[in-house]
């Protein structure tokens, strides 16, 4: 396998930070969350960066910071924020730079089961009612779907454990 850098990207609760840390350790390169990587840059969490600033200041630091990510040239797994790939023409940033694009599907049902107890730590969810989610989130995956749906692969992530999903991008690495 050609050393290149590896993206990960998908709706929130796809599994891209979990699946991205042991894919990482596995093939033995450097990881990057986006999002830790831009709380780290800001000195402030995404939640409040939204509150404080706006979700349009957010989404240009989103950019400026992937960008110097792969201006870096050195091969990495970054997994992006959940809507990363839909904003100032990100997919297209990051087609100059590689074609391991990896787009962690996973169904509505399954994304409300993993974000449901943890609602507060999601700016984008935290103020919508439970009984709403199935059609704020299958609103926003229809949106998203073209974004998403640029990536070179799509794994279904649905009903498997994050080593699984590994070994899928593995295989399809190789």
């Amino acid at each position: 396998m050609k050393e290149t850098t590896i993206i990960l990207l998908g709706y929130m609760a796809s599994g891209k930070s979990a699946v991205s840390k042991l894919l990482g350790k596995e093939i033995a390169l450097p990881v990057i969350d986006l999002d830790d990587y831009i709380e780290e840059s800001e000195k402030k969490s995404i939640s409040e960066i939204f509150a404080e600033k706006g979700e349009i200041y957010f989404r240009k630091k989103e950019h400026e910071y992937l960008q110097e990510i792969l201006q870096k040239n050195k091969p990495c797994v970054v997994s992006l924020g959940g809507g990363t790939p839909c904003y100032a023409n990100n997919m297209e940033l990051i087609e100059q730079y590689t074609t391991q694009t990896f787009y962690l599907q996973t169904s509505i049902a399954e994304i409300i089961k993993r974000v449901k107890d943890e609602k507060e730590k999601r700016p984008l969810i935290k103020d919508i009612e439970t009984k709403d989610l199935p059609e704020f989130i299958g609103k926003h995956l229809f949106e998203r779907a073209n974004f998403y749906q640029k990536s070179t692969y799509s794994i279904i992530t649905d009903g498997k454990t994050i080593r699984e999903i590994v070994v899928e991008i593995q295989k399809k690495l190789n």
